[in-house]
């Protein structure tokens, strides 16, 4: 398969991610947004580097799926706080982090 298909279904995948992100409400929805543009990035690293016969888009593919994981330790944690202060988790509805 030629580089352009990879990076075809890599730019539809952050396409749908970014959708996700800007349309949806729920905090939720848009964390499994957020991971689909990543891994969207992710794909395009793996393909280049796969093109270029180099390790370097390995590396980055670790380093952004640690970083993935460590967000959405981060995030879910906010969220439940969040919901079981306010019993509510509509972002625009959100105004809690205000200080």
């Amino acid at each position: 398969m030629p580089l352009s298909a990879y990076l075809a279904v890599s730019a539809i995948l952050f396409a749908i991610g970014a959708t996700g992100v800007v349309i949806r409400r729920n905090p939720l929805v848009m964390f499994m947004s957020i991971e689909l543009m990543l891994n969207a990035v992710n794909l395009s690293f793996i393909a280049f580097a796969h093109f270029l016969n180099s390790v370097e888009g390995w590396m980055f593919v670790f380093l952004v799926l640690t970083v993935a994981a460590a967000e959405v330790v981060v995030g879910l944690a906010i969220i439940v706080s969040i919901f079981r202060t306010r019993h509510n988790v509509d972002v625009d509805e959100l105004n809690s982090l205000k200080g």
